[in-house]
């Protein structure tokens, strides 16, 4: 997929305010320094498209951007969780668990994981909370240009292997460099596939 164009269209935290036009949506979303901004403006080629809303505080707010006129990427804040019962069962911030609830145009998100660490926790709840609620995903591994290639392979496999612990597959998944651009071609030609197969 060739990017023609990418433009900032809106931020809001209310769902009922997102674009009204019935364009399919893939939602960005991730541990706070996981990479998102730079991959974003990697896949799109724009220096800082994601920063557009990136003044301290939107953070907290979904982004709408418009991609090549005809489908929305769309950057979530960071997940955190507060406690809401003893059970210590976890949520996100509403907005974040309204929208993958309410969207319905949302085809798919990619929740990004930072290749160099072992699989952490706050990653392997959201998952189970996007399974649990039938949310589609796949997993993006980011800053894969930090590591040597057996230690990535290494480290996405003990990934595999913790989430077959509890799933039966493993969603699909991509490895990415901001820096290098590795994954991009994949990446935007997978968004490609699952657009074209809904037109």
């Amino acid at each position: 997929m060739q990017i023609k164009s990418a433009e900032f269209v809106m931020s809001n935290s209310d769902v009922a305010k997102c674009p009204k036009d019935r364009l399919p949506e893939y939602a960005f979303i991730g541990r706070s320094n996981v990479g998102k901004s730079s991959l974003i403006n990697m896949l799109m080629q724009r220096k800082s498209l994601a920063k557009t809303s990136g003044r301290p505080g939107k953070t907290q707010l979904i982004n709408h951007f418009l991609i090549n006129k005809n489908w929305y990427l769309v950057d979530l804040p960071g997940y955190g969780y507060a406690r809401v019962s003893k059970s210590s069962k976890k949520v996100f911030q509403k907005f974040i668990t309204k929208y993958f609830q309410k969207r319905e145009q949302m085809l798919l998100a990619f929740v990004l994981v930072d290749c160099r660490h072992e699989p952490q926790p706050i990653d392997l709840e959201f998952m189970q909370w996007m399974g649990e609620n039938g949310v589609p995903f796949s997993i993006i591994f980011t800053k894969a240009d930090k590591l040597k290639p057996n230690a990535l392979k290494r480290n996405v496999e003990a990934y595999q292997q913790k989430m077959l612990e509890t799933w039966e597959e493993m969603p699909q998944h991509f490895v990415t460099s901001s820096s290098s651009n590795e994954g991009r071609d994949e990446l935007l030609g997978y968004i490609g596939s699952v657009n074209a197969n809904i037109q």
